[in-house]
């Protein structure tokens, strides 16, 4: 298992979490369109606030986030191909090499799910290959598979598939698309990895009650924008990542 992977937790281990301990979960996240800097700038410091694991935020906010975040144990996440994965491999590719160079350390790609659907498994997995091979080892990739537009069938294979490609996560949902996390989805992508990848749940999360059904099912990281409820367990109404 990759040092960038811990291992999923027993029942019994995530009901013994307190609120506050699920913040090294979560990829504190803020991918809207119209988010500021300030909005960025809020984010990175409710994550140094509550230590979560990584904020998560569009390419064009790396630097800002670097900068924010520089010399804390907080991460910078961003998404690649974001939000359909129907771009070129080649722009993926370099959308992620220059997300690295300006601080990145983890990258969250969007699967070409137009050529899962048309059975073009070779493209699908030279797409991940593509990203791969521009995001250094110790750094981490995650494959968002978008599940709301998958049969379980094409779950299991893009699995197979990111695996195959060297994938450090498999992700279950942009939050932008027909649906978000599900339990079930969860725990049949834990089950066709195994224990060699994570499995990120993101999409429609608001409370520490659906974190902990989602790290029950097997999730190892949960993407969010409602990280300050979980961790505080008030709950959001609102809608969110």
């Amino acid at each position: 298992m990759s040092a960038n992977i811990i291992a999923p937790l027993s029942a019994g281990e995530v009901d013994a979490l307190k609120p506050a301990d699920l913040a090294r979960f979560i990829d504190h996240t803020q991918l809207k369109a119209d988010a500021t800097a300030a909005d960025v700038d809020r984010l990175c410091d409710e994550a140094l606030k509550h230590g979560f694991c990584s904020v998560c935020v569009n390419s064009g906010m790396v630097p800002r986030a670097a900068a924010r975040l520089k010399g804390s144990a907080v991460k910078v996440c961003t998404v690649v191909g974001f939000p359909l994965g129907a771009m070129s491999s080649a722009g993926k590719a370099f959308e992620a090499k220059n997300a690295v160079a300006q601080g990145a350390v983890e990258i969250d790609m969007v699967l070409n799910v137009g050529a899962l659907k048309s059975k073009d498994l070779s493209l699908v997995e030279q797409d991940v290959r593509a990203v791969r091979a521009e995001v250094p080892a110790g750094l981490v990739l995650k494959v968002i598979i978008e599940t709301c537009l998958l049969s379980d069938e094409e779950k299991v294979r893009a699995c197979e598939i990111c695996k195959a490609a060297g994938a450090d996560f498999v992700k279950t949902s942009t939050g932008f698309s027909t649906g978000g996390a599900k339990v079930e989805d969860v725990a049949l992508m834990r089950k066709t990895v195994g224990r060699e990848l994570g499995v990120k749940a993101s999409g429609g999360i608001r409370t520490a009650a659906d974190a902990r059904a989602m790290l029950k099912a097997g999730a190892t990281r949960i993407g969010c924008g409602a990280g300050v409820s979980l961790v505080t367990d008030k709950g959001s109404a609102g809608p969110g990542y």
